[in-house]
């Protein structure tokens, strides 16, 4: 099974709450916003998810 991390670019706030939480490091700052650059890593865990006050973060199971 795998995931697929998805921002909302527009939501994010660029706190790095999600590159500081995941155990896996699929996210990167860029530009000021969270970026899923190693999506392929995701373990599907949705610490990102439960850490993000703005909501601009899902996991898809694909």
């Amino acid at each position: 099974m795998s995931f697929n991390p998805i921002v909302d670019e527009d939501k994010c706030a660029g706190c790095e709450e999600c590159v500081d939480v995941c155990p896996v490091e699929v996210f990167e700052m860029q530009d000021g916003k969270s970026v899923a650059v190693n999506a392929e890593e995701c373990l599907g865990c949705e610490s990102c998810v439960e850490v993000c006050e703005e909501n601009a973060i899902t996991v898809e199971e694909i």
